[in-house]
């Protein structure tokens, strides 16, 4: 179960990240969006309304989940940039999942991907390597999340949900 779940396996933070760490965090990053959009060209409803594994969420579900939680990435990296440690706001993703918006067609979530990132990318690739080590605070775990880790794991997060995507379609012959 956990293969299928973490089909990249799970994100595990360094201590530190050099220079060439975060360049291969931010073409991930500006990769993505392309990666997914090609993974779900051609998909039908019907299996766009598959689960990626048993109850686990849709591939419709999983793309807007994406947007979701990028857009809140982008948020927190604006945050630690204009604020001394902030404390960020947390936000039950499985809920945000059934929301009726992400009954849509995952093209709007993926149009919203490519701008966003664009954007992002545009933000993180102007910030001094040192700036990087400034950090927010997550309000549940009260962990201090330094923007080099919060590109690590945005670059990793891509990479996950797109492997379980196009695991599936690999399972299912698509």
């Amino acid at each position: 179960m956990d293969d299928i779940r973490y089909p990249v396996g799970k994100f595990a933070p360094k201590e530190n990240y050099t220079a060439e760490d975060t360049a291969a965090f931010l073409k991930k990053i500006e990769e993505f969006p392309a990666n997914l959009e090609k993974a779900i060209k051609n998909l039908n409803d019907q299996q766009l309304d598959t689960p990626y594994r048993e109850g686990g969420w849709s591939v419709r579900q999983v793309v807007h989940h994406l947007a979701d939680s990028h857009m809140h990435a982008y948020i927190r990296t604006k945050w630690t940039l204009t604020e001394n440690e902030p404390v960020i706001k947390a936000y039950f993703e499985k809920l945000w999942a059934e929301t009726e918006d992400n009954k849509s067609h995952p093209a709007i979530s993926i149009a919203l991907l490519k701008a966003l990132h664009a954007k992002w990318i545009t933000l993180l690739g102007t910030i001094p390597f040192t700036e990087l080590d400034r950090f927010f605070v997550h309000p549940e775990t009260k962990r201090q999340v330094t923007l080099k880790t919060l590109m690590g794991t945005y670059a990793w997060h891509g990479e996950h949900h797109l492997a379980q995507i196009t695991n599936l379609k690999k399972w299912k012959g698509w």
